[in-house]
């Protein structure tokens, strides 16, 4: 059977190959859903891939969109999921983001935490911070190699902005 990949949320851009998914019946959308209303018309266990480009920040109730995820997802699928971090400009200009996550977004849902149970569980695969690509942003760069990411987060991420979070999580079941 071969390898099925879905992009959710893929507005005009549906990646080539993808069942694309969207609330609005963009061009080459195949699936016309309100992502908030669950359950999605995607079959269980269906995908091996799952993409989530700048949507989770749109979605009334994150938990629910990732426990979708996670049931249409089949075991081992990859959900690559990116979204502007908090810093971002990006986060904040567009008045239909509900959400302004931070690096570690993913933490709870990880084997044994609490959300997992609830959600379904994920592993990490990667997840990185993007920034721009002006010299200024070599300094938030050289301060997470230093200090680590968290002390660059708490203090310093809004003198020095990222872009986005990108992350892959691996679906456990």
């Amino acid at each position: 059977m071969a390898e099925e990949t879905v992009d959710i949320g893929c507005g005009g851009n549906k990646r080539e190959g993808a069942v694309g998914v969207d609330h609005h019946p963009y061009p080459g959308v195949d699936i016309v859903a309100d992502l908030d209303v669950t359950p999605w018309p995607l079959e269980d266990n269906r995908f091996s891939r799952v993409i989530c480009s700048h949507v989770i920040e749109h979605i009334g109730e994150p938990l629910a969109f990732l426990r979708e995820v996670h049931r249409i997802a089949k075991p081992g699928a990859l959900v690559e999921l990116d979204t502007p971090h908090f810093s971002s400009i990006d986060s904040w200009t567009d008045p239909t983001h509900r959400w302004h996550l931070a690096t570690i977004w993913y933490q709870e849902l990880l084997p044994g935490a609490y959300l997992s149970e609830q959600v379904g569980a994920f592993e990490l695969v990667s997840s990185r911070i993007t920034f721009g690509k002006s010299l200024r942003s070599l300094i938030p760069k050289a301060m997470i190699g230093m200090f680590g990411v968290s002390k660059w987060e708490k203090n310093y991420a809004f003198v020095y902005p990222a872009r986005n979070i990108e992350t892959v999580l691996k679906v456990l079941k």
